[in-house]
């Protein structure tokens, strides 16, 4: 039996041929804070199920790392999947779809002969308890499609089928665990031991698979209802529903039969009602002078404000946008992160004390020159902007910060109307695969950079966790303060960011260190057929990002 000798960081050890990383790993555990749950070999990523079968270099992730935490919550996807078979029966399911994420748990809505309850939901709970207990192992198989397909005919997984249609590879990699079969976009655990920290509970009509945070997998939280995100999120969902769109199979269906335009036009209809009931609903309230707009990175907001202004104006209002980036402060005063960066994302970076002295000045309707901020020299300066508010006049403010009511603190509550926006995908690759609301931003912001700026995919995927840290501080804490939230997502929009996305993807070198990421977002663009923007209506969101706005975005 052939021996190979591994480096695993300054250490090296020979393991005999055949060796899983998983046992590799149980040598190194002792480095990491938490579960190791993938390799890299050699450059490439392995699953720790894989046999070592040659000398190189290892690289493990634990489930710390981004990587490492989505194999964790896969694994748990398919513990709860396969608790659902055994518990309810596949006879009594006609489908059981994770809708989402919201909060610390995935939401599954349930469709068949039972009845969700909070009993069925310890019952589910115990079985994949028992999974977890006696670590039963998860199998990996590759199998020619044509029999992946009868696999998942038995198992009635239509949805599945429809997938594999438009696959164009031959060969498909099937996971089983005690006889049941699934597919997964990404890798999985070796055994069910590894997802010890789990809760199932009842919540609304379904299901919730609360799960442990990122950066906490040894602590379990107590789940806590994101009410407006949620039912945001299910308004989504029905709105696919109606369109005969839950997944993307079936997104490649319309696409193929010619009847993709008719659909962005309702898609598009939908939206422009939610903004017209958004602008209905600040124009009663009387007393709103504040429009205060937030969210993520790429999810909208400038054509947002513009559509919304549009709506306000056939109200009677006079909108006037507001940046409140023309309010930071001048970069020598900018504080600086734990690297010693600028860090341009906190609130100690807006002169708080200017905005709310202006707004407060217009409030009273005084006259006041309005700053904009110039980000080559580092400076605000003066240049003969100008407002004054009528009775009818209203300014839209957008800027990371302002559902934070440290921001406008000395503005009266009435005066504010709050609005949080983001991109809330609810299109699922299949039932059992939805697709994270961060990576269809992502690709978002890697069109438009590489678009208006030029900017490689390597650049925006490296800047991309410091852009999510900065969301989780800043903005996500105040989304259920809002009066109003906007999802921006649209059902078809990764396919038409895909033609632009693509080729700036590849470009994405091996010994880059964002070359997983690339990979893992071509993996997922690999399941869309590409579908022609030319029809998009110069209005739409997405024009934001591939081109061809009517609006200055």
């Amino acid at each position: 039996m052939n021996t190979y000798k591994v480096k695993v960081g300054k250490k090296s050890k020979k393991y005999p041929e055949g060796t899983t990383f998983e046992e590799i790993a149980k040598d190194f555990k002792d480095d990491f804070t938490s579960d190791i749950a993938i390799a890299i070999f050699n450059g490439k990523m392995k699953e720790l199920a894989k046999k070592l079968d040659a000398d190189g270099v290892i690289e493990f992730l634990d489930v710390k790392d981004g990587t490492g935490y989505r194999t964790f919550k896969r694994t748990a996807v398919l513990m709860f999947m396969k608790a659902c078979s055994d518990v309810i029966g596949e006879d009594k399911i006609n489908k059981i779809k994770l809708e989402f994420s919201v909060n610390t748990g995935y939401y599954f809505s349930c469709d068949g002969d039972f009845k969700v309850t909070s009993a069925l939901a310890k019952k589910l709970e115990k079985r994949m308890r028992e999974l977890s207990d006696n670590s039963t192992p998860i199998l990996k198989s590759t199998k020619p499609v044509e029999e992946a397909g009868k696999i998942f005919a038995a198992q009635g997984m239509e949805d599945k089928l429809k997938l594999i249609k438009y696959r164009k590879s031959s060969v498909i990699n099937l996971y089983e665990l005690d006889g049941y079969y699934d597919y997964y976009y990404g890798y999985m655990l070796p055994n069910c031991g590894y997802v010890k920290l789990f809760e199932v509970l009842k919540y609304k009509e379904g299901i919730i698979l609360n799960l442990p945070r990122r950066t906490a997998p040894d602590v379990l939280e107590e789940f806590v209802p994101l009410e407006k995100v949620f039912e945001t999120m299910m308004t989504a969902t029905r709105w696919g529903d109606m369109l005969g769109i839950d997944t993307v199979g079936d997104l490649n269906d319309c696409i193929c039969s010619g009847d993709i335009d008719d659909m962005v036009l309702v898609q598009e209809a939908l939206q422009e009602r939610r903004i017209s009931e958004i602008a209905k609903d600040i124009a009663k309230r009387k007393g709103v002078k504040f429009i205060m707009i937030a969210g993520p990175s790429s999810s909208g907001k400038t054509s947002f404000s513009h559509r919304l202004s549009v709506q306000l104006r056939t109200l009677g209002l006079k909108p006037h946008p507001i940046a409140v980036d023309d309010y930071f402060v001048n970069r020598a005063d900018t504080p600086l992160d734990e690297n010693g960066n600028y860090n341009f994302e906190c609130l100690e970076a807006i002169d708080t004390k200017l905005f709310n002295s202006d707004m407060n000045k217009l409030l009273s309707g005084k006259r006041v020159e309005i700053p904009t901020f110039n980000f080559k020299i580092g400076a605000r300066e003066y240049k003969g902007n100008f407002k004054q508010l009528g009775p009818d006049d209203v300014l839209v403010i957008e800027g990371i910060h302002a559902l934070n009511d440290k921001m406008s603190s000395t503005l009266p509550v009435e005066s504010k109307y709050k609005i949080y926006i983001s991109a809330l995908t609810t299109l699922n690759i299949d039932e059992h695969n939805c697709i994270p609301t961060t990576d269809a931003r992502l690709l978002r912001r890697m069109v438009r950079d590489y678009r208006t700026r030029g900017a490689s995919a390597k650049r925006t995927i490296g800047m991309w966790p410091s852009v999510r840290r900065g969301e989780e501080e800043n903005i996500f804490p105040f989304q259920e303060t809002a009066d109003a939230m906007f999802n921006s997502a649209q059902i078809y929009e990764i396919a038409a960011l895909k033609a632009i996305a693509e080729p700036i993807l590849y470009q994405v070198k091996p010994e880059d260190p964002e070359y997983f990421e690339a990979k893992r977002l071509l993996k997922l663009l690999e399941y869309f057929l590409c579908m022609d923007t030319t029809n998009l209506p110069k209005n739409s969101i997405v024009r934001e990002f591939v081109g061809g706005s009517c609006f200055n975005v």
